[in-house]
This record gives C-alpha cells, sequence and structure tokens, in this order.
C-alpha cells in the first residue's frame, strides 16, 4: 500500500486473481475491521475498505490515494511503476524524497559547510553566465 500511495494512487483487491477471476476471502468481516487499522499502525495511513461480492463470493476492496509525504515502511521507502515494485536506493530515493517534499536539489541545506568554504571565483563564473543567458538583472544580483 505503501507504493501506491507513494506513486498515484491505486486500488488492490483481496479475494481475486492476477487474471481477474474471483476466489474470495474468507473471514470478511474481520478483516474488514483489521486492514484499517494494521494499515493505519504500520504506515499512517487511512485506506477505504470496501467490501463487494463478485458471483457471490466476498472481495475487500482497497482505495488507496496518492499520499503528498514520502510513505515508509520499516525505513524502506518502495514506489510502485507497471505491475512492479521498486525499492528506491540512491539517487533515486534522494529524487523521491527531493520531489514529494517539493524541493530541489539547491534549495537543501548541506551540513559542515561555512562561508568560508565557498568560492568567490565560482560565483563570479556563475553570476557571468547568469547574465549571458539572458536572466533578468534583478535574478543575477547576490
Amino acid at each position: 500500500m505503501r507504493r501506491f500511495a507513494n506513486a498515484q494512487g491505486g486500488v488492490l483487491y483481496i479475494g481475486k486473481r492476477d487474471d481477474g477471476s474471483v476466489c474470495g476471502v474468507t473471514d470478511s468481516k474481520k478483516l474488514m475491521e483489521d486492514i484499517p487499522n494494521k494499515v493505519r499502525d504500520a504506515l499512517g495511513l487511512i485506506v477505504d475498505v470496501d467490501l463487494i461480492t463478485e458471483s457471490g463470493l466476498d472481495v475487500i476492496k482497497i482505495t488507496v490515494e496518492e499520499n503528498p509525504y514520502p510513505v515508509n515502511y520499516k525505513g524502506e521507502y518502495h514506489y510502485r511503476t507497471g505491475s512492479t515494485k521498486q525499492l528506491l536506493q540512491g539517487s533515486a530515493l534522494t529524487n523521491f524524497l527531493l520531489r514529494k517534499t517539493g524541493k530541489n536539489w539547491d534549495s537543501v541545506p548541506l551540513e559542515n559547510v561555512s562561508v568560508d568554504d565557498l568560492d568567490k571565483e565560482s560565483f563570479d563564473i556563475f553570476h557571468r553566465e547568469a547574465i549571458r543567458s539572458g536572466m533578468p538583472q534583478e535574478k543575477c544580483n547576490f
């Protein structure tokens, strides 16, 4: 469910096979009580859980909305793309977390960096290139 919440959301059916045929669930009443609580406790998500009947059998339909914040389970972040679940690591995880929090790489502060560590020549090059690119002058002054 975290992978749905980290992507575009989705619907999960319990009691249906991958080909869409219905196999049903047993003890649907208990599942209807347990699933929302377990998802909330493990992931901090509130999901819609509905009991539907197809071909005379009980099927649980879980609707997960896209979450605006990153959702992890035991410190791992997953993302659903197509029919696969991807464990996000390295730069993919960094990019995902930045996108979900609405930040860009250049807006993230670096630890242990002081003004003395900044290179004036690099700022001069950046300033010169910004002007050359046609950036408005008021945005080029810092």
